[in-house]
């Protein structure tokens, strides 16, 4: 499935706006959340005895989705003439304000979903800004109704509801790096 989400998300570059700029811009901002999430995944993943054998698979899954879409973004990116860079180092800890984030299963969830929840409103935010390119306001919408299935999942998790209301609200971009600016190990 992989290559096939690859090789959509390439065409991209071939039908996208005509300010590649912006859609560079979306795209880094985008590969930056997905690399964030993935990361973290990945670390939660091999820490021992942090995710219930009963929940593993979820998370294993999860952390699959986000991979794909690092990738399918790159792809995007490089497709528009964009160069991907290297992922940036991740302190989940967020500077201490999450001191045992691998080490709490609640405390891993409440995180989670905090990341989810800012994906999801990150790519509603972003959406505005791709209006002028319908293979790149796909893709982004694609990627979007399933980061709302993750945070949906993560909330049932928890022991909520799977949705929190009738309506989501997009994020700004500079809403969406105060969230995640803690959690970059260089601020």
């Amino acid at each position: 499935m992989l290559p096939l989400a690859a090789a959509g998300c390439a065409l991209v570059g071939k039908a996208v706006a005509p300010d590649t700029g912006l859609a560079k811009q979306v795209l880094e901002f985008a590969i930056l959340l997905e690399e964030l999430e993935h990361a973290f995944y990945v670390k939660a993943l091999a820490a021992p005895g942090l995710i219930p054998r009963s929940d593993r698979a979820v998370f294993e899954q999860i952390s699959k989705h986000e991979g794909a879409h690092v990738t399918f973004l790159n792809t995007g990116l490089t497709g528009i003439g964009g160069s991907p860079q290297s992922a940036p180092d991740f302190d989940f800890t967020g500077h201490g304000l999450h001191p045992n984030v691998f080490r709490n299963y609640r405390s891993f969830l409440s995180l989670a979903q905090t990341f989810e929840e800012t994906g999801v409103g990150a790519y509603k935010g972003q959406a505005t800004n791709l209006l002028t390119s319908n293979s790149l306001l796909t893709a982004a919408l694609r990627i979007h109704s399933v980061e709302a299935r993750h945070a949906a999942e993560i909330r049932r998790l928890r022991g909520e509801k799977a949705w929190n209301g009738a309506f989501d609200e997009p994020l700004t971009k500079e809403a969406v790096l105060g969230r995640v600016h803690p959690f970059l190990a260089r601020p």
